[in-house]
């Protein structure tokens, strides 16, 4: 069957300002390919591939570290940050450090950003809080004030300034600061079952992504106006909230992941820290 006759890649696409550098070309016909856009948080994305449901996607690091059976990571594509990614903080009525013993508001949206954050505090501040999962847009605009409120993606760059939060972890950086490496919040994974029946189109998608990163990269002031259109930040924070991203997966990143594997193994988060298979590109 030729390749425009048949169903689509799907694609899953991480539903954040984030990843708006490695889409906007694919969205608005800059480049094209036979993919099917499925939109979600990162939460959700890891669920549609665990049950086959995607072929391709953005996910949470930790998803491959659970099934890395299932999985092969795209080369050279990836979302962190060398230090402040200014999209996943821990927002605080005092201090990190006065958190032992409280609650904390955790986004169900979320699977990587709540491992790492425990990490930190218990290994790096020294202090061991209890979880909510809860809504914390919806509450604050409730009157609600829980003690503390790990947030994602938009919501946590439209909260990072709130008044009665003072306290705040960046957590790209103060992981870069605990390790001085890179972190790696999320990773493009291929379905292998895919890959086994549909090699040569899910090259082709991984491909295609990786040419849309590079233009996204060299093309920052156009996607960072557009951006800036529909949230509160201005082009210019929009731009440095961009550049303070990483999207690619290099010698350094990977260090960073591997070493999150290990301590999140370390905890018993997981079984064992994964080996890392690529999906050949040749």
């Amino acid at each position: 069957m030729p390749e425009n006759d048949r169903a689509p890649i799907r694609l899953g696409r991480i539903g954040y300002l984030n990843v708006l550098p490695l889409h906007y070309p694919l969205e608005t016909g800059v480049l094209s390919g036979n993919f099917e856009l499925v939109s979600g948080p990162p939460a959700e994305l890891n669920q549609l591939m665990d049950q086959g449901r995607l072929d391709l996607s953005g996910c949470s690091c930790i998803e491959y570290a659970r099934h890395p059976e299932k999985y092969y990571i795209v080369p050279d594509l990836a979302i962190g940050s060398r230090g402040p990614v200014q999209s996943v903080l821990l927002l605080c009525r005092t201090r990190p450090e006065d958190l032992h013993g409280k609650t904390i508001l955790v986004s169900a949206q979320t699977h990587t950003s709540a491992a790492l954050v425990d990490l930190l505090l218990k290994r790096h501040v020294g202090v061991a809080p209890r979880y909510q999962t809860g809504d914390a847009t919806g509450l604050l605009a409730a009157g609600e004030r829980p003690e503390a409120i790990l947030c994602i993606g938009d919501e946590a760059l439209n909260l990072r300034r709130h008044p009665d939060y003072p306290g705040r972890m960046d957590l790209g950086d103060a992981w870069r600061q605990w390790t001085g490496q890179p972190f790696i919040f999320g990773l493009w994974i291929a379905n292998r079952e895919t890959v086994r029946a549909r090699r040569g189109e899910v090259q082709a998608g991984a491909r295609l992504l990786i040419e849309a990163k590079r233009w996204g990269q060299s093309n920052l002031t156009e996607i960072s106006a557009v951006a800036a259109q529909n949230s509160i930040l201005t082009e210019q924070e929009m731009r440095s909230y961009f550049e303070g991203l990483v999207y690619d997966l290099g010698a350094e990143e990977l260090a960073g992941l591997k070493l999150f594997y290990k301590m999140l193994a370390g905890a018993r988060v997981i079984d064992a820290a994964p080996p890392l298979e690529f999906l050949p590109l040749d």
